[in-house]
């Protein structure tokens, strides 16, 4: 019989905050954070003896110990004697499935205050080491040099059947209904990420390797396969990339954003205020999808501390925004029916030349290039690039690729800034390497220096900041920017007459938005 006050003190909630990330792709949950995502459940499923809960991606095992907790107190009417009640509820209510070796020990010893579940030491006793806590060491399949169920590269993860090969098992099957036998009530976690993926070249001449990294998301795929599952709820807390889209994500956001299950999501700005000890690019959020609901979703979003909550539809816009307080500002400008800049935005590699192109240090002829690149400036030949020739002669504006905050967080200020106040004209003759993109394609260097007062002003960079998921930006960011007139420059005053934008929203703009680099 094991002592409840004995019990209790073993599940202590400051040992899992004291953890340490295993990387920035698979990160611990908080006890705090876990806890809040429950509270997003009803809670007379902590008094029903029937409830299955799984957690599909056990890394610290937060999850689970936070729902026995909340099992003990609720069940004891149902079981007044201690321990019986702990024999049901890890036995027939709790189960997890580890991404890794390491996890699965964490968990179990989170859970059974034992790393081995047929320990003496174990809370419950179970018949095998494992108890109800998985860990398949999976392996990928490889086609083509990919894995065909998560992307992953074979260069990097083809490895002996000793090491991790971070096949992560639920997202590694056709059905993963057969991995279970049994129906879940609530699936609830918080999955890896993305992985990390690179090639490698090398270079003979030079001594020296090449890599081009890439991070591929699949916290998206943990979703997809949940819902396969068909529990009656499902709350998972990731990225929240996927707002926008991009990298992977297109087809992830338009089935979130169409789901009407989805009944609440709660968003995270900035990572650091969920995650305290890393940045995710673009900010986190969790939410709740209920199988038997159909409606709008109660959207929560926190930044700089204060929180913000609308019911609203997330497919309202092409983007699901993250502010509820820009929804007026953008009904405000569509209502105009004005074009969108995003059509005068060029590719993000508009003349073909690749990051890593340089040109030389002297101009090789007189009607040579100018180049702009991230060390600076070279010189071509027109014969060197294979695109973009009808803006080469134009006035256009030099924009970096790269977003002005790091991983989209704001400054100490909780200000943004968004765009780099780098941007320049560029005249003609001059061009640029996949570092950069630019805006316009004009005759006349007046309408490009107008045109950069507009993309200066709080007004763009604010309906900017509603698209900006992490790094970089594209012509997506664009799209919910209105076209001008660029006869004439721009400010925010004349902008926010035009649009009928109300004090309390210039007041919310300015308190997202940071000056630009030389205004007053």
């Amino acid at each position: 019989m094991t002592d409840s006050s004995s019990f209790s003190k073993s599940y202590n909630p400051d040992v899992l905050c004291c953890l340490a990330n295993l990387s920035s792709d698979e990160v611990f949950t908080p006890p705090d954070i876990a806890n809040a995502m429950l509270d997003l459940l009803p809670q007379e499923l902590f008094q029903n003896p029937d409830t299955k809960f799984l957690d599909p991606c056990c890394k610290s095992g937060v999850f689970l110990r936070e729902i026995a907790k909340r099992l003990i107190k609720g069940l004891e009417p149902v079981f007044p004697d201690l321990q019986e009640r702990l024999n049901h509820i890890f036995k027939k209510q709790l189960y997890g499935i580890a991404p890794t070796t390491l996890t699965s020990l964490i968990s179990r010893r989170s859970l059974y205050c034992s790393k081995d579940a047929d320990s003496e030491y174990s809370v419950v006793h179970f018949d095998s080491p494992e108890g109800n806590i998985r860990f398949s060491n999976t392996r990928h399949i490889w086609k083509n040099g990919r894995c065909i169920f998560c992307g992953a590269s074979k260069d990097v993860y083809d490895r002996e059947c000793g090491l991790e090969s971070h096949a992560y098992e639920l997202i590694h099957l056709n059905k993963p209904e057969e991995l279970f036998d049994m129906k879940f009530d609530v699936i609830i976690g918080n999955p890896p990420y993305q992985l990390n993926t690179f090639s490698e070249t090398e270079i003979e001449n030079k001594k020296k390797k090449q890599k081009n990294k890439q991070a591929r998301p699949i916290y998206n795929l943990f979703v997809e396969q949940a819902k396969k599952l068909d529990p009656r709820y499902l709350c998972m807390i990731i990225p929240s990339r996927w707002f926008a889209g991009g990298m992977g994500l297109d087809d992830f956001r338009q089935s979130m954003m169409n789901d009407r299950g989805i009944s609440r999501i709660v968003d995270y700005t900035n990572s650091k205020d969920c995650f305290p000890d890393i940045s995710v690019s673009g900010g986190v959020c969790y939410f709740l999808r209920e199988r038997d609901r159909s409606g709008d979703c109660e959207f929560t979003n926190i930044t700089n501390d204060e929180k913000d909550s609308m019911v609203r539809p997330l497919n309202e816009f092409g983007t699901l925004v993250r502010f509820n307080k820009a929804v007026s500002i953008i009904h405000k400008i569509q209502s105009k029916h004005d074009a969108k800049l995003e059509e005068m935005i060029s590719s993000l590699m508009p003349y073909g030349l690749s990051t890593s192109y340089r040109g030389k240090k002297n101009p090789p002829a007189e009607d040579a290039l100018t180049l702009y690149s991230s060390d600076g400036i070279s010189y071509i030949t027109r014969s060197e690039i294979c695109k973009g020739l009808e803006s080469v002669d134009a006035y256009k504006i030099l924009v970096s690729k790269t977003c002005a905050e790091h991983a989209g967080e704001p400054g100490k200020d909780g200000k943004f800034k968004v765009i780099p106040s780098s941007m320049k004209v560029l005249v003609p003759g001059e061009i640029c390497t996949h570092s950069y993109f630019f805006v316009g394609c004009w005759k006349d260097r007046a309408q490009a220096e107008n045109a950069l007062s507009y993309l200066r002003t709080k007004f763009v960079r604010f309906l900017m900041l509603l698209c900006v998921s992490g790094y970089g930006l594209s012509k997506l960011v664009f799209q919910f920017v209105p076209m001008q007139d660029f006869s004439k420059p721009w400010t925010d005053e004349e902008l926010y007459a035009k649009y009928g934008i109300s004090a309390k929203e210039i007041a919310f703009i300015d308190s997202m938005i940071r000056p630009m680099e030389g205004d007053d």
